[in-house]
């Protein structure tokens, strides 16, 4: 996972729990709903960079093992 993508994650993790965080504080379910929704999304796109950088790896390692 790119560096520019692992903060872009962040970002929205942390924009995720500014809105809960004021959904909470303010009674907006809505607010708050979207708020979790944010990080949960954010969790998804983290988990598919790991997932594409683990295939990547497995390439690497074999590529090199059949010194390609």
């Amino acid at each position: 996972m790119s560096l520019s993508d692992k903060i872009g994650n962040k970002v929205d993790e942390f924009g995720g729990k500014a809105k809960e965080a004021a959904g909470n504080a303010t009674g907006d379910d809505d607010l708050r709903a979207e708020g979790k929704a944010d990080q949960v999304e954010a969790a998804v796109k983290g988990a598919v960079e790991n997932v594409k950088d683990a295939i990547g790896d497995a390439v690497d390692k074999a590529k090199s093992a059949l010194g390609k």
